[in-house]
């Protein structure tokens, strides 16, 4: 009777371990896989910064859309691009006193120079 009350124990012991052990995986956002080239260790957080780091390479220019939106926001009808440097972006429309012209500083944000 003991020997069996014993065997039963340690059988829910390891039971129980076995179903904490991914809840605390999953909270360390650890994966453990196996394929091809055998067993390994996954870890979620290095996608995050490679998504990061690819993010940083894109230009950080003013974008023309941008521009043409915040010319509008300004009152500028009929906005166009007139002229576009890598520092300026112009910005040419019409207002109620006749034509217009904004300049942008060719970062992000677009600033009005």
């Amino acid at each position: 009777m003991h020997k069996s009350l014993q065997f039963i124990l340690v059988g829910l012991a390891a039971m129980s371990g076995l179903t904490i052990a991914p809840t605390i995986a999953a909270a360390q956002d650890m994966e453990l896989r196996i394929g091809p080239g055998g067993v390994g260790v996954y870890d979620r957080d290095r996608d995050r910064d490679r998504y990061d780091r690819y993010d940083r390479r894109r230009p950080r220019g003013c974008d023309p859309d941008d521009a043409l939106d915040i010319a509008r926001s300004e009152g500028l009808r009929r906005a166009q691009i007139v002229r576009m440097s890598p520092r300026s972006i112009v910005v040419q429309g019409m207002t109620r006193r006749g034509p217009e012209r904004m300049v942008f500083a060719n970062r992000r944000g677009c600033p009005e120079i």
